[in-house]
C-alpha cells in the first residue's frame, strides 16, 4: 500500500539483493489475515530478497502483557510451526528464509544498552504516538508499551536488514524508527506496508475478537459458520471482509477467483481481475451467499495442509499447551442427550472493574448494602452485597471493585441484584472480608481475566443449574503476596494484578 524510502530501495537494488524482515508478536493465535503478509513474503522471495521472519516474543509481553511470560516460549514455538505450515501451503520454499526469536538477541548487553541510549533521546509523547495503532491504548499506559516502538526500531539494526515490512498500521512506528535510529548513529531503513484486511465483522481482523477472524486450525464447519455470519451486505463493497480477503489473499496467490453457483443462477464464473468481481458484486450480479460459499471452498484448500500438519500428537500437544483450555468431558460422562460437554474455564466469567457510585443500606435487611456500580455500560448496575458488618459505607463509596457481571439477576429481599462484588475472605472468629482491589488507574468496565485465559468470550449469562461459577470459585485463592488467583494463575487487568489488602491465603467469593 505504501513505501517509505523508495530512492534508497532502488539504490540498494543496483548493487545487490534487498535484505528485509517481517516481525510478528507471539500473542493470540495467527488467523487467516496472516496470509496477506505471507503472500507478499512469497513475492519478496521470488524477487531474490533475503527475508528474516522475527518472532517478537519479548514484544508480546511488553504489549500490556497480552502473552503471559511463562507461555511465551510455547507460543513462539506454536507460531514458528504454524507460519512454516502457512508458507508451505502457498508454495514458499523455506530454505530461502531465516527465522529469529526476539529473545535470541534482545536480552544481550549491547541491545540493552541501546535501549537505554534510545530512552535518553525519545520523548514520552513520541513513544506513545508511535505505538498508538499497535500497542493497546489505556488511560494510564505502562512503561513497557512506551518501550515497544524503540525496540522495534532497534530490531532493524540488530537484524542487519535494509528494510522492514509490516501492516500500514505500523506506519507511526516506522516513521519513529526513521527519526530516531540516526540519533544513535544507525542507518535509516526502507519501510514497506501492506493494507489491513477488515475482519469478518467489518472492523480490523483481530485475534482477540473471536467472530472477526478465522483461525488457521478452525474445522471446516467452523469456517462455514463464521463465514455465514460475516458482514457481506448485497452491493456493499465498504468494510467487506469477505471481498477484502479475496482481493488481498486469494487473488495474489492464484491470479484468479472462481465464483461457484448453480446453473439456474448463471453457473460458475471465473474472474481474472479483482476489479471485475467487485463491480459485479456492487451491481448485485454476484450474490453474497455465492461469494461466501466460494471463499469457503478456496479457503479450505489453503487450510487443509495446515490442519493436516497440526493433526500429529506433538503439535496438538503444543497447541493446547500454548493456548490452554481444560480437557473436554470424557465420553460417558453425565449430560443431556443433545448437549456437548462444556469447558469450565475462567474466560467464561464476565468479570469487570466497577466503580461504586452510591451505597445505601438495604431497606429490609440489616446486613445488606444496595450499591449502584458503574461497569462501563450506559447505566450503572444495582448490586446487593452482604458487606455491612465488614466494610464501612464510606470505604465503599467511590472505590474501585471487581464485579462478576454475568450471573443471572436475582432478587435479594425484594431488590434485584445485577452482579456480585468479589471479595477475599477468611473463615474464623471474627470472619474477615475484604473487597478485591483492581490495580490503581483502572477504568470502570475494564475486563478482568485469569492469566492464560485472556482471549476467550464470556457467557452471556451463566446458567444457575450449570454451576460454572461455583466450580471455578472452588479454586479461587489469595496468594501469600495477597494476589487473587485461580489455580495459582493471577487475576489480571491491562494494568497488572488484582489483589486484596491483607488476607493472604484466604478464599474468594
Amino acid at each position: 500500500q505504501e513505501v517509505l524510502g523508495e530512492d534508497k530501495l532502488m539504490a540498494i537494488l543496483k548493487e545487490r539483493e534487498l535484505k528485509i524482515y517481517w516481525g510478528t508478536a507471539t500473542t493470540g493465535k495467527p488467523h487467516v489475515a496472516y496470509f496477506v503478509p505471507m503472500s507478499k513474503i512469497a513475492d519478496f522471495l521470488k524477487a531474490g530478497c533475503e527475508v528474516t521472519i522475527l518472532f517478537a516474543d519479548l514484544h508480546a509481553y511488553l504489549d500490556n502483557m497480552k502473552a503471559p511470560w511463562e507461555l511465551l516460549e510455547l507460543r513462539t514455538r506454536y507460531y514458528e510451526h504454524v507460519i512454516k505450515a502457512m508458507l508451505e501451503s502457498i508454495g514458499v520454499p523455506l530454505e530461502k528464509l531465516k527465522f529469529v526469536r526476539g529473545t535470541d538477541y534482545q536480552l544481550s548487553k549491547e541491545y540493552t544498552l541501546d535501549v537505554y541510549r534510545l530512552s535518553s533521546v525519545v520523548t514520552q509523547h513520541d513513544a506513545k504516538k508511535a505505538g498508538a495503532e499497535v500497542v493497546k491504548q489505556v488511560e494510564h499506559p505502562l512503561l513497557s508499551g512506551l518501550l515497544y516502538p524503540g525496540l522495534q526500531a532497534l530490531d532493524e539494526e540488530y537484524l542487519k536488514v535494509d528494510a522492514q515490512f509490516g501492516g500500514v498500521d505500523q506506519r507511526k512506528i516506522f516513521t519513529f524508527a526513521e527519526k530516531y535510529l540516526p540519533s544513535l548513529g544507525y542507518a535509516k531503513r526502507v519501510h514497506l506496508m501492506n493494507p489491513m484486511v477488515p475482519g469478518l465483522t467489518g472492523s480490523k481482523m483481530s485475534s482477540s475478537e473471536e467472530d472477526s477472524k478465522i483461525d488457521l486450525l478452525d474445522r471446516k464447519e467452523d469456517v462455514k459458520k463464521k463465514l455465514k455470519k460475516a458482514f457481506c451486505e448485497p452491493g456493499n463493497v465498504e468494510n467487506n471482509g469477505v471481498l477484502s480477503f479475496i482481493k488481498h489473499v486469494l487473488f495474489p496467490l492464484k491470479s484468479e477467483f472462481v465464483v461457484l453457483r448453480e446453473e439456474k443462477w448463471g453457473g460458475n464464473k471465473t474472474y481474472t481481475a479483482y476489479e471485475a468481481l467487485e463491480k459485479d458484486f456492487a451491481e448485485q450480479i454476484v450474490h453474497p451467499g455465492d461469494l461466501k460459499n466460494s471463499v469457503e471452498v478456496a479457503l479450505n484448500k489453503l487450510l487443509d495442509p495446515i490442519r493436516e500438519k497440526f493433526n500429529c500428537p506433538e503439535l496438538k500437544k503444543l497447541s493446547s499447551a500454548a493456548y490452554p483450555t481444560p480437557s473436554k468431558a470424557k465420553p460417558g460422562e453425565k449430560g443431556t442427550k443433545n448437549s456437548e460437554p462444556e469447558d469450565v474455564i475462567p474466560s467464561r466469567l464476565d468479570i469487570r472493574v466497577g466503580k461504586v457510585i452510591s451505597v445505601e443500606k438495604h431497606p429490609d435487611a440489616d446486613s445488606l448494602y444496595v450499591e449502584k456500580i458503574d461497569v462501563g455500560e450506559a447505566e450503572p448496575r444495582t448490586v446487593v452485597s452482604g458487606l455491612v458488618h465488614f466494610v464501612p459505607k464510606e470505604q465503599l463509596q467511590d472505590r474501585l471493585v471487581v464485579l462478576l457481571c454475568n450471573l443471572k439477576p436475582q432478587k435479594m429481599r425484594g431488590v434485584e441484584s445485577q452482579g456480585m462484588v468479589l471479595c477475599a475472605f477468611r473463615v474464623g472468629e471474627p470472619r474477615q472480608v475484604e473487597p478485591l482491589d483492581p490495580p490503581a488507574g483502572c477504568c470502570a468496565g475494564e475486563r478482568v481475566y485469569v492469566e492464560g485465559y485472556e482471549g476467550g468470550e464470556p457467557d452471556e449469562e451463566l446458567k444457575p443449574k450449570k454451576k460454572v461459577f461455583e466450580k471455578l470459585q472452588a479454586d479461587f485463592r489469595v496468594s501469600e503476596d495477597c494476589v487473587a488467583q485461580w489455580k495459582q494463575r493471577n487475576f489480571l487487568t491491562k494494568l497488572g494484578t488484582v489483589s486484596c489488602k491483607s488476607l493472604k491465603g484466604g478464599s474468594i467469593s
